[in-house]
Order: C-alpha cells, then sequence, then structure tokens
C-alpha cells in the first residue's frame, strides 16, 4: 500500500487503473477538462497546480493566461518535484489541481488553508457521498460551487490510443472565499470536449 499521500488511513482500491505509471495516482487530465473550468470560473491572481504531473492541466492555465507554479510530489519532467502539498507552507491566490484519488480529502482540507481566494479540484461527483466528509468538510466547509460534467471524462497515460469514453461521473468542486455559504450545483454544457480536444 501507497501511504505517501494517505492521510487518512484508506486503502487504494483493489485494481489499479491501468494509467498509474510514474508514482501513485498519476492521470493526466484531459486539456479539454480545464478549459471546462476556466470558462465557467474566473480566478483572479496566481495559481498553485500542486499535483502537476506532467504539466497537462498547468499548460491549459498558462495557455490561457494565469501566472502558474507547479508542483508534484513526484518527478514527471515538468514543475517542481518533491513537494508534498498536504505539508508544505506555500500559499496562492487560487489552488487549482486533480488531486490523488486516495488523497483527496487532505487536499480539501490543506487547500482551504493555503489559498486566497479560491480552491478548486477535479474529484469524482462520488466525492460528495460519505457520512464521514459529510460531518467534516461538508458541514466546515462546503464547495460554494460544484459544476457536473455533462459528458464522461476519460482518462489515458501519454501515448495511450484513445477511444472509448470513462465510466465514472466528475465534477470540478470550487470553493470561493468571497462566496456566501450555501453550495449550488451547476451542469457544464456539453459540446466543450468536442471543442478543445
Amino acid at each position: 500500500m501507497d501511504t505517501t499521500y494517505n492521510i487518512n488511513g484508506g486503502f487504494k482500491p483493489t485494481k489499479k487503473r491501468f494509467a498509474d505509471i510514474d508514482g501513485p495516482d498519476f492521470y493526466p487530465t484531459p486539456a479539454w477538462a480545464t478549459h471546462a473550468l476556466l470558462e465557467n470560473e474566473c480566478f483572479d491572481g496566481d495559481i498553485w497546480e500542486c499535483a502537476c504531473g506532467d504539466g497537462a492541466m498547468s499548460s491549459v492555465l498558462a495557455d490561457r493566461g494565469a501566472q502558474v507554479f507547479s508542483s508534484d510530489l513526484y518527478d514527471r519532467g515538468f514543475g517542481e518535484s518533491g513537494v508534498n502539498f498536504l505539508t508544505h507552507n506555500r500559499r496562492a491566490n487560487n489552488i487549482i489541481t486533480n488531486p490523488p484519488y486516495n488523497s483527496a480529502q487532505g487536499f480539501v482540507e490543506r487547500g482551504l488553508q493555503q489559498s486566497n481566494n479560491k480552491l478548486a479540484l477535479l474529484l469524482r461527483l462520488a466525492f460528495l457521498e460519505g457520512s464521514h466528509r459529510a460531518k467534516t468538510i461538508f458541514t466546515d466547509h462546503p464547495p460554494s460551487r460544484v459544476w457536473i460534467f455533462s459528458e464522461r471524462i476519460t482518462f489515458y497515460p501519454r501515448g495511450a490510443q484513445k477511444k472509448g469514453s470513462g465510466t465514472t461521473a466528475y465534477a470540478w468542486f470550487v470553493w470561493d472565499k468571497a462566496a456566501e455559504i450555501g453550495t449550488q450545483l451547476n451542469w457544464i454544457n456539453p459540446g466543450l470536449k468536442k471543442r478543445f480536444s
């Protein structure tokens, strides 16, 4: 069991996803999924992409004019490696990332501490479930907005043949420190996948 990011004592799924290469939970984010966030949310100030992998998300953010600092615990040839987000003291106006699967709650908690304006995490829609989260982060710090994908995201390792469709529903969870308390559910309009792929 990999415990690098595992702060809740949970175990990874028994069947590892095939894209899990060069370190735990490496799933490059398709460009269109990052564009989908930026089509619906504005970010004022710098952005920290704290699980940058091979730079897939950071590149989209930078191409759209953001000042981005990229880091990852593992060295995948992009950004600053060896940076453990859960213990690092860096602050940023905004934090945007696709966090490791089994440390998502830790990323929420740390991200709320280290971001000044917004925290945006690409998570499984099922992250809304769970009695522990209901009693902790969703009671104390509910997301301001949840942007649900109308189209499924499929994660591929670099160089893989892209065919088929994902089976897991995803959403962007956004904590906006300037927003009123309460959570808005929103749907990302279909068509962005084709537009930005």
